[in-house]
């Protein structure tokens, strides 16, 4: 079990890969990973992804004022384009049915410390493999770092209901 609030669901491999978001913080940083096996294509998968630019999928309650995240494939999705707002941060880069990577803007990054994350999708077996890596900038002051220990088992809670609800979503179950 790890106590850091930096792992859930990701095998070894997976923790030792390279993700497009690993180069898109400039300091010393650490990696909080989270991944989670999906009985549906690729394809079917990564439209749920890309609706985390209109909903977060987690606890709507606290992260989307009370509303609810659709529950269906919206057929109206924006394409998507480097610069464009994903949950909170801003695309760096994508492709299509594999990865989509962004880096919290400037502003929320100074108080927070530079975050980056990648949402990431295979083909495993008949179904999917869904890795998001976040990227932190560690080290500075003991509030800092004690800020980015909470925000890591934040991030943590937050993350695992989504990944839950979208695996959910994806299956038709």
């Amino acid at each position: 079990m790890d106590l850091t609030g930096r792992i859930w669901g990701a095998t070894s491999g997976e923790q030792a890969a390279s993700y497009p978001c690993d180069k898109l913080v400039t300091t010393e940083s650490e990696g909080w990973i989270r991944a989670v096996d999906v009985a549906a294509p690729p394809s079917l998968v990564f439209r749920w992804i890309r609706q985390l630019a209109i909903a977060p999928y987690s606890y709507d309650w606290v992260d989307f004022r009370g509303r609810r995240s659709p529950r269906e494939l919206l057929p109206s999705i924006p394409d998507l384009a480097v610069g464009q707002t994903f949950l909170v941060f801003r695309i760096t880069s994508y492709t299509d049915g594999e990865h989509i990577t962004g880096v919290l803007p400037k502003d929320p990054a100074r108080r927070y410390g530079q975050l980056a994350v990648s949402y990431t999708l295979r083909p495993h077996g008949d179904g999917s493999r869904l890795v998001v890596k976040v990227v932190a900038g560690s080290g500075g002051t003991l509030g800092r770092r004690l800020r980015r220990r909470l925000l890591a088992w934040g991030d943590l809670v937050m993350m695992r209901k989504q990944l839950l609800n979208l695996k959910k979503l994806a299956e038709g179950v």
